[in-house]
This record gives structure tokens, sequence and C-alpha cells, in this order.
């Protein structure tokens, strides 16, 4: 069985302008990404799928490989993701390196180790009958407390109710748990692209992240919160015995 890693790092981020490549704890952030997937031990191959030249000069620093540039079809900040996959998956199965399965690994998840990696890997090899699986951790805004305005007038986004009141006049503790998505990882069986054009098919297997495996930096904000954990001993990166890539 062939296995990869897959590492989109599109170069025109709005919120965060080259996010992928900004450089934390003396190296650019796709680095952890790649590293950990890399000594991980899980892949074939650790491929990165990018629009710009710059990046997948740094991907290939650090271990990846680029075998193609992405389209600006297929990197705008409205592409889906399927777009990319199917589109590497192509490239690959005409060089004859087609794989059994696919992990994408997104860079803005710098915290996640190699460990974490096996760890979502054996749980997607035992969860048998699963489509794909995908890192969730407790949401912080429960959704049962979201609302939506029309005409000047509020109403629940999710109009549930307790025993007696409404979800939105109920404490945290009480409402059911809920799961939110976050960008660290997920596996899918290839087969599940061609039989549902999703990158996810039906079946998920969730696969619950530890406090900053999870950490997403998209923004600003939340590359101080990275800065501060790494200053304050609160996580750790990846270890990277690689020079650093020197961005001109």
């Amino acid at each position: 069985m062939k296995v990869n890693a897959f590492i989109p790092a599109r170069s025109g981020s709005k919120r965060f302008p080259h996010k992928n490549i900004r450089v934390i704890n003396g190296h650019p952030l796709i680095a952890y990404t790649i590293r950990a997937a890399i000594d991980s031990g899980v892949f074939d191959k650790v491929i990165c799928a990018t629009d710009n030249e710059l990046y997948a000069e740094c991907a290939r620093h650090y271990g990846a490989e680029v075998p193609s540039l992405r389209s600006k079809e297929i990197s705008g900040d409205k592409s889906s993701d399927i777009e990319w996959v199917e589109w590497l998956l192509n490239i690959l199965e005409s060089i004859g390196e087609s794989c059994d399965a696919f992990s994408i690994l997104r860079p803005t998840s710098p915290f996640r180790k190699p460990q974490t990696i096996v760890r979502a890997w054996e749980q997607f090899l035992s969860a048998n009958g699963s489509d794909s699986l995908r890192a969730v951790e407790l949401c912080k805004q429960h959704p049962g407390k979201m609302w939506i305005v029309k005409d000047s007038v509020m109403y629940p986004l999710i109009p549930f109710s307790g025993e007696s009141q409404p979800w939105h006049s109920m404490q945290y503790a009480a409402l059911p748990l809920v799961y939110a998505q976050n960008a660290s990882l997920e596996i899918a069986w290839t087969r599940v692209i061609t039989t549902t054009h999703t990158i996810a098919g039906n079946i998920i297997t969730p696969f619950l992240t530890n406090s900053e495996e999870g950490l997403d930096v998209n923004e600003e904000f939340d590359w101080w919160k990275a800065e501060y954990l790494l200053k304050t001993g609160g996580a750790s990166l990846p270890k990277i015995n690689v020079e650093p890539f020197i961005i001109k």
C-alpha cells in the first residue's frame, strides 16, 4: 500500500499574506509540517502543492517533492480542495506513482508532531469501513448560541431546546458536545475521490486532537498566540535537523 502526504501551500492568502513561509523559531512555517510528515515514517512521498516557485524551492529544501506548480485556476481563495487534490492525483497517475491513500497536512498547523500523524494513521487503519478521518476538537463557540439576523430581528441558527429552555439560554456545560474540524490533518482512501468526488467521502471517523496539535495559524493573532506558547513553554514545534531556508 502506498500512502502520500499532500501539503497545500498557495501563495495568495489575503488574511495573512505569505503565512506559509513566514519564519517562526528559525524556519518557515511550512517546514514544520514537511519535517513532521517525513519523520512520521508513514508516507511514501511528501508532496507540496503550491502555485509559487519560491514556496516550491522552500518545500524542496526541507525534503518535500514538488512535481509541478498549481495553476491560478485552482489556487484562488475560493478554490476547493477537491480541485487541487484531483489535479495532483492525476499528475501522480501519469508518472506511474498512484497511491492508495493520502493525507492532507496544512502548513498552518505547525504544532502537529510526527507522533500525531502516526496516531491518526493507526486510528484510520483500525476504522473499518471508513472513507476518511478528519481532525476535530471540542468547539469553543457552541452553535446553539449562534444567530442569524433578518430585518433587524435575531433567530437562533439552531432552534433546538433542552427540557425547559432553548439552547441559546443554557450554560455551555448543559449543551450536547459539538466538535469543530481543525486544519491539523485529514486522511482518506484515494478511491473516495473517484467514487464521491469529495476529499472525505460519506463515512468519516473523528480524530480528536490534543491541545496545540490543532492550532491553526491564519491571522496575526494566531501568530502571536503561537509565539507566546513557544516563549512560555506551553507548546513545542517538531524538531528540524535541516539548515534554515533563507528567504531572499
